[in-house]
């Protein structure tokens, strides 16, 4: 009931503003249906997504073999606004879906995407870092998408000095990372240990756009550090600075194909990955008593290979291939996650306007750090799709 109230209010603001000269009001989202049959086993918490890093970690460990799913958590529903003004329009934006995770995960829920607003060159909020590139992000129905692609919505303050086709952008982001204890994860000397973010961090990138597609390329640049509370002999507090590059395209082959493709390099950036572990690890320390172990910031390298095809105007196919590699610190588990792969090929069908019936045939494989156990996971998914959408002058 609190829910539906808040939206109304909200609904009746933005209403309001549309009001004014040559504003606009849209609502828009669907309506989703997931189905599907896992072959293998997965993290109940991610039944209907594939994500390596949610595939066992040992033999059986999420039960037997075989599971079938349904779900509607990938429905959405957003609102977005428009205004002219004499310094650049104002836009907002404010948008969620069904797809619990942290606390949630596993659940059908509300879950915050976007809330953003923007003036001129000037916005903050939550939004996509400029880190990430969305356009790489292919047309499939398997809702978490290639896990070697940068992907996240942070809350940020940005600015963009060029808007256009061809943009820029540089941004102020919240801080946020975790960390892999690995073989001493037990330990009490460790329990005393708390993050420390004293800056923001900086992410830009740039956004050039051509006949054939476009290129980018983004970067960021992070300081994470880790308090020691514990008063005894050792001093386990540290920092590291993250760094990480971000290179993505978009190529049109033909009328009818895209290519959609990124590489993504860095250290201590695996909060910014779809789905990566730890931004830091666990490194021995041989012949400090002081510091017998630090932290280190775990690199990873990141890419995305897809292929979009548009059969005719009733029928598309997605194909591709995605991996996640991480460098392990020595000091790690030996089924610490190390690499990960993910594969598509789809065939969906748009009988009508604004409605898609499709069928997926997905592919999953985690290889862990150093015990040699590695784990794959087949799924087969079903989707219906009824988008909608409104404009109001």
């Amino acid at each position: 009931m609190k829910r539906g109230i808040f939206i109304s209010l909200l609904l009746c603001c933005f209403a309001g503003t549309a009001a004014a000269g040559d504003s606009t009001f849209d609502i828009y989202g669907y309506v989703m249906l997931d189905s599907g049959y896992d072959t293998k086993q997965v993290d109940p918490l991610w039944y209907d997504v594939m994500r390596p890093t949610k595939l066992p970690a040992f033999a059986d460990e999420f039960g037997a073999d075989g599971n079938t799913f349904f779900g509607v958590r990938q429905t959405r529903f957003g609102v977005k606004t428009s205004t002219p003004t004499d310094v650049g329009a104002f836009t907002t934006q404010f948008e969620w879906e069904l797809f619990g995770t942290g606390v949630d995960a596993g659940q059908t829920t509300i879950r915050l995407r976007h809330a953003y607003g923007q003036l001129g060159k000037v916005g903050a909020g939550q939004t996509w870092s400029p880190f990430m590139d969305i356009g790489v992000f292919p047309n499939t129905i398997e809702y978490w998408g290639p896990n070697g692609m940068a992907f996240f919505r942070n809350v940020q303050i940005r600015y963009m000095p060029i808007q256009g086709d061809t943009y820029a952008t540089i941004a102020l982001e919240r801080p946020g990372a975790s960390g892999d204890q690995g073989l001493y994860q037990d330990r009490i000397e460790l329990s005393g240990i708390t993050p420390h973010f004293p800056l923001p961090d900086l992410s830009a990138e740039y956004h050039m756009a051509k006949d054939w597609g476009y290129l980018e390329v983004a970067g960021i640049l992070r300081r994470i550090e880790w308090d020691d509370a514990i008063a005894d002999s050792l001093d386990l507090s540290g920092g590291v600075t993250g760094w990480g590059l971000n290179v993505s395209s978009n190529i049109k082959v033909g009328e009818n194909n895209v290519v959609r493709a990124s590489v993504v390099y860095g250290e201590g950036v695996e909060n910014y990955m779809n789905d990566a572990p730890a931004d830091i690890g666990i490194q021995n320390n041989p012949g400090n008593v002081t510091t017998p172990i630090e932290g280190v910031a775990l690199p990873v390298l990141g890419i995305v290979a897809f292929l979009d095809h548009n059969w005719n105007k009733k029928y598309s196919t997605s194909v591709g291939y995605s991996m996640v590699d991480i460098d392990n610190s020595d000091a790690q588990a030996a089924s610490a996650y190390h690499r990960g792969h993910y594969a598509i090929g789809n065939l969906l069908y748009y009988p009508v306007d604004n409605v898609m019936a499709g069928v997926e045939l997905q592919y999953g494989k985690r290889e862990n750090f150093s015990d040699g156990f590695t784990s794959d996971d087949f799924k087969i998914q079903v989707s219906f799709r009824y988008n909608y959408a409104k404009t109001w002058m």
